[in-house]
Parts: structure tokens; sequence; C-alpha cells
């Protein structure tokens, strides 16, 4: 949040979540289309620069996440290989599907 801070954005919506999940918890509907709606009265409403909202939602999942963010070191460097060529193989599969199969019905 420094570097959010120092240079001055607009508007920004801080969520603390892991990257690649910026409106919130895979799948869940209800709190994406609020942090959109968050986001979008925020649009509206900053009037100066540097206006910074906080979601009020936290990560469900694992919070061990923060201490091994863009972490490589020689012991998982394979580790991180590995998991990004798996990674890169289930995107491949999942590509091909319909994009509607991929979200559960409530």
């Amino acid at each position: 949040m420094d570097i959010i801070e120092h240079v001055g954005v607009p508007r920004y919506l801080h969520t603390d979540f892991p990257l690649g999940n910026p409106l919130g918890n895979p799948f869940d509907r209800d709190m994406q289309l609020s942090h959109t709606s968050m986001a979008l009265e925020l649009l509206r409403s900053a009037s100066e620069a540097n206006t910074i909202q906080r979601s009020p939602y936290s990560w469900d999942g694992d919070p061990g996440w923060r201490d091994d963010y863009s972490k490589v070191t020689n012991e998982n460097r394979a580790e991180l290989a590995q998991a990004g060529e798996a990674r890169r193989a289930l995107q491949t599969e999942m590509n091909k599907l319909n994009p509607r199969q991929l979200i559960p019905n409530p």
C-alpha cells in the first residue's frame, strides 16, 4: 500500500487477496459483485487524488500466501517450475471448454 499512497493514484480499492483473485474468492459471485459495486462507487464518488478505500472482505483461504509471495530460491525453484508447467497445462485444457461449463450453478 505504501507505493499506492506515494504515487498518489486517483482512486484505489484495496483487496488483500492473492495475485489473480482481485475480486475475491473464486466462484463467490456475491463477493465479486460487491467488489465491482464498491469500485464503481469509488470511481463515481472520489473527488480528489489519492482516494483509497479498503475492502471489508478477507481471504477465506490459507493466509500463508503472503509469506511466499514472489519468493524464489534455489530450494523452491524446481517446485515452482513444475507448478508453473502444471498450471499452464490446466489452463490449456480449460481453454478448450465452454466458459459456462466452468461456473457452478447456484
